[in-house]
């Protein structure tokens, strides 16, 4: 949400007595606004305010004017003088709903999102059925973390006003920040059908698409906002965004550099090139587009997270005391600060400042949390749900026919950050398998047979093996057997064995503490594991997982293949040579130096990966122990 976008245009001159006023003063008066007005239509939004500050020093009681400076400041951006001016408005006509709701615009764009749904209500209070004022609270209250209001506020729009485009819009960006991308997409489609010329809505129909896994798609829309607008330079950038989901690194970079000649100060593009080339593994690269970003936008947390990802840290390093001093100021929005802070937490941890390191991923997983709206019983009641479908998919009486295509999945799961990384990395590194990292796919066409909400029968397992396996056969490289890397695909075991028998599924298991303290202090960039951001939540939810693979181990036995990362790293070519057999291939000797294989890795280990097979991560958390009580106790 921009400020300028929901401001109320200037219209005329608001009612007002006269009172004893001369005809020549209000003559004078309404030439004036006239001319305003103009200016403000042809986007002369400096001129306006120029004129408009001068006007009022002679005429400080000039209400129209008042009111057209504060929206054309807000325009360019001018945020204090348009709040002043519009607070002059209200205090020549406390009962004017409109200044009221530009007041509480410009308040939210400042970031002062309490003080804006105050002015919100106040307009409310004069105007009950003030569909545009709901809907602009409601991107308040998002912005508070007040999920729950803030749909109720936006429904409300919708319901005194049912073609409100801008209220469905503003819904989707809800769902798709949360993480419910279906939602958002249908919230998303409802907007361009009142509105199908709305630029902004085919652009984040692209975001929510892409985010699902669906990056062609996404592309599609993002071509139709191009469509409508050549030069609109966040379409580029997120058809840049959609292609390094792909792995079209060097074609992602293509798009960011066209981002950047439409406007050279795009710090996301400087920032998600950096990504890029951090994936490709050039890091000097990576770090000066990073830092690039932060110049041109020194508060900006991911950057600084993500630069410090690159950089090993030591004391009375600058970018520390940077960071530090951007924690210090009180107006840091919430997203920029859980990102500053998990930066703060790396440094401090490669400082060996151990304590001041855990308070603030502690401090930085509470905020995420709450900006994703998580809450422990979603998974607990998702489990529930693969719980009961488990039996079902053991006693099914059929058996699907082996995949006429030849084409064998490999699926690896487990706990993230248990090491299913680098065991693709290694099978990858033999010539008769495609690595494919982590693939939404499962997921996306099974969820809904896993958790009951589709009959578990023929039709429905033969629906999802086609839709697979197609999407499989597309990224295979003409190679026999790919693998599928999406940690949480454990959820559906019962799934995948009862539609691919000739499936592999390998489970990595790693020590539970380490396992439990990495995806804490990892930041993850998608939304799906909301459980990381709590330790107590991330210790439950192993548990979660733990009975889940009891029931799969009891149903599948030796079916599904046991690699312990820790042994791997202490007996590695012991540990590959039993995986590599398990597969059914013929040894190569490559696969001991998954280091060497130059494939694009886009999970979080993707820095690891490239170094040689190393012991002793397992013991990094014992930094923490003294800090963590007993939230590890029983695992």
């Amino acid at each position: 949400m921009t400020c300028s976008k929901n401001i109320k245009a200037p219209q005329g001159r608001p009612k007002r007595s006269r009172n004893n006023r001369s005809v020549e003063t209000v003559t004078m008066s309404e030439k004036t606004v006239n001319l305003l007005i103009n200016l403000y239509n042809q986007g002369e939004f400096s001129d306006v305010v120029e004129l408009a500050l001068n006007f009022t020093k002679r005429n400080p009681e000039a209400l129209a004017v008042w009111n057209i400076l504060g929206a054309a400041a807000a325009q360019i951006g001018e945020l204090a003088q348009a709040a002043y001016a519009f607070k002059k408005v209200i205090s020549l006509k406390p009962d004017f709903a409109d200044a009221h709701n530009n007041m509480g615009n410009v308040l939210n764009a400042q970031g002062k999102h309490d003080k804006a749904v105050e002015s919100y209500k106040k307009a409310l209070l004069l105007k009950p059925d003030y569909s545009a004022v709901y809907n602009n609270m409601g991107n308040a209250l998002k912005a508070q973390g007040k999920h729950e209001e803030a749909i109720e506020s936006l429904k409300k729009a919708l319901s005194l006003k049912p073609d409100h485009a801008d209220a469905y819009y503003n819904i989707g960006n809800l769902f798709r920040d949360r993480g419910k991308y279906g939602e958002a997409v249908e919230a998303y489609k409802k907007a361009l059908s009142l509105r199908p010329d709305f630029v902004d809505a085919h652009n984040n129909m692209g975001n929510a698409l892409n985010k699902q896994g669906k990056h062609d798609d996404a592309i599609e829309f993002y071509k139709k906002a191009l469509l409508l607008k050549p030069e609109h330079a966040d379409s580029y950038y997120n058809i840049g965004n959609s292609l390094k989901d792909k792995g079209e690194y060097d074609e992602a970079i293509d798009f960011y550099k066209k981002t950047l000649s439409l406007k050279s100060d795009y710090v996301y593009a400087h920032n998600n090139m950096g990504s890029v080339f951090k994936a490709q593994g050039k890091q000097s690269e990576a770090i000066s587009c990073f830092q690039r970003a932060i110049s041109l936008k020194p508060d900006y947390g991911d950057a600084h997270r993500s630069l410090s990802s690159l950089v090993k840290y030591q004391l009375n390093d600058s970018h520390i005391s940077d960071v530090s001093k951007l924690l210090n100021q009180t107006d840091i929005c919430v997203e920029n600060r859980y990102h500053l802070l998990y930066a703060f937490a790396k440094m401090n941890e490669d400082v060996g400042n151990y304590k001041i390191a855990f308070d603030s991923f502690v401090e930085g997983g509470a905020l995420r949390k709450k900006s994703l709206g998580y809450c422990f019983s979603e998974d607990q009641r998702l489990f529930e749900k693969l719980h009961q479908s488990a039996t079902k998919f053991k006693d099914l009486s059929f058996d699907m026919p082996k995949n006429s295509d030849h084409l064998k999945p490999i699926f690896i799961v487990g706990m993230p950050r248990s090491g299913t990384t680098l065991a693709e990395q290694i099978i990858s590194c033999h010539s008769q398998v495609q690595g494919a990292g982590e693939l939404p796919f499962v997921s996306r066409f099974g969820f809904s047979i896993a958790t009951g909400q589709s009959p578990i029968n023929k039709a429905s397992l033969e629906n999802f093996s086609r839709a697979y396996l197609s999407e499989l056969t597309r990224i295979s490289d003409g190679k026999p057997l790919i693998t599928d890397k999406m940690p949480q695909n454990f959820q559906y075991i019962g799934l995948i064995f009862k539609t691919f028998p000739e499936a592999k599924i390998i489970h990595v298991r790693r020590d539970p503490a380490a396992t439990c303290w990495s995806n804490f202090k990892h930041f993850f960039g998608n939304t799906g594991l909301g459980y990381s951001y709590s330790l107590e939540d991330t210790a439950n939810y192993f548990k979660l997982y733990k009975d889940l693979m009891t029931v799969w181990h009891d149903h599948y036995g030796d079916r599904i293949y046991q690699l312990n990362y820790d042994q791997l790293t202490i007996n590695q070519e012991y540990e590959t040579r039993g995986l590599i057999e398990y597969l059914g291939l013929t040894w190569e000797q490559a696969c001991l130096l998954p280091q060497d294989n130059r494939r694009v890795v886009k999970t979080s280990s993707q820095l690891q990966v490239r170094k040689q097979v190393y012991k002793g991560s397992s013991g990094a958390w014992l930094s923490f122990q003294k800090f963590l009580g007993d939230v590890f106790a029983d695992l």
